[in-house]
């Protein structure tokens, strides 16, 4: 049921991402990914693995390593785990149509807890505060996600690094990161080339 939303908007005879049919692991640290997507706008999708599936949010400037910068992160629906290792096009006249780039993978770490007793992912996605630790190779240190309902809309989230050691005033985070984290292929090559799927 968590992918009905996913499965409703894809045709899967047209589309080459995956139908969410596929067992994810069972041990070691969750996994995200930061796909790059050159859908109608381009925009960042980020992907936390919880319970199985991957809670997605796109934000449309992307990520900053700035705690000043407070970036929207518009709440999608979740994303089947398989979806971490999807690089490539989705046709268009497809929903979402257009190319996708792994711009960052890796694991976290859920950092949030309440009276020294650690919350489970799935505790803080309800409360809407999400407070976890990236490994991934551009997204480093703590993070938080926060639900603001701005506009009234509870799909609105902040994405906003925490103070640490990996935070950096004004870095261009985004703009200085051009290829793909896993391919190392630029959005061009990617769209040129034929559907990059790994199994």
């Amino acid at each position: 049921m968590a992918l009905a939303a996913y499965r409703k908007k894809r045709d899967f005879d047209r589309t080459s991402e995956p139908a969410g049919n596929k067992k994810p692991k069972q041990q070691g640290e969750p996994i995200f990914v930061i796909h790059k997507h050159a859908a109608s706008h381009l925009h960042y999708d980020l992907r936390l693995e919880i319970e199985g599936v991957m809670p997605s949010w796109a934000i449309p400037k992307g990520p900053s390593s700035d705690p000043a910068v407070k970036r929207l992160a518009v709440q999608t629906e979740d994303h089947p785990y398989e979806y971490a290792s999807f690089e490539g096009v989705i046709p268009q006249g497809e929903y979402g149509g257009g190319t996708v780039m792994i711009w960052d993978t890796g694991t976290y770490e859920n950092i949030r807890e309440k009276d020294g007793v650690p919350l489970s992912m799935e505790d803080c996605l309800k409360q809407g505060m999400i407070e976890v630790i990236f490994h991934g190779k551009r997204m480093k240190g703590a993070w938080a996600l926060l639900q603001t309902s701005m506009r009234g809309d509870p799909r609105n989230w902040l994405l906003v690094k925490m103070n640490d050691r990996f935070a950096k005033k004004d870095e261009e985070l985004v703009s200085d990161r051009q290829r793909s984290a896993v391919s190392g292929k630029t959005m061009q090559q990617i769209a040129q080339a034929e559907h990059l799927w790994k199994k």
